[in-house]
């Protein structure tokens, strides 16, 4: 884990991450468009919840954000896709053989739905 000083961005990205409600998921793109407006950020969120430090590993909910097709993509030691699969679960939200959320049902897409996804469940 990081142990550097958060940046402004990095610091919103966690702030906005407790808001997503156990039981629910929401994508790095959903979560960049309601802090920029737009998805082009959603690579740096993984960034910020990659990094969170040591001390907030469990306080900030990142196994509640998977990519844009639903899917657990970690490939972090540290957090590995098997402990995001398992936190998820126990919080109810059911997670297929290939890592996979049903966005439809468990998605959240903050409280005024500002990161909704359009289309095919990817957020544009």
């Amino acid at each position: 884990m990081a142990t550097a000083r958060p940046g402004r961005f990095f610091a919103a990205v966690w702030a906005l991450t407790r808001r997503v409600p156990a039981g629910r998921v929401t994508t790095y793109g959903a979560l960049a468009r309601i802090l920029t407006g737009e998805t082009r950020a959603a690579r740096t969120v993984g960034w910020a919840l990659h990094g969170l430090p040591e001390n907030l590993v469990d306080r900030v909910p990142w196994w509640r954000v998977v990519n844009a097709a639903g899917r657990i993509s970690t490939s972090c030691l540290v957090h590995p896709a098997a402990e995001q699969a398992a936190r998820l679960e126990r919080e109810g939200v059911s997670v297929d053989a290939s890592g996979r959320i049903d966005l439809a049902r468990f998605g959240w897409w903050g409280e005024h739905q500002l990161g909704r996804p359009r289309g095919r469940g990817t957020v544009k």
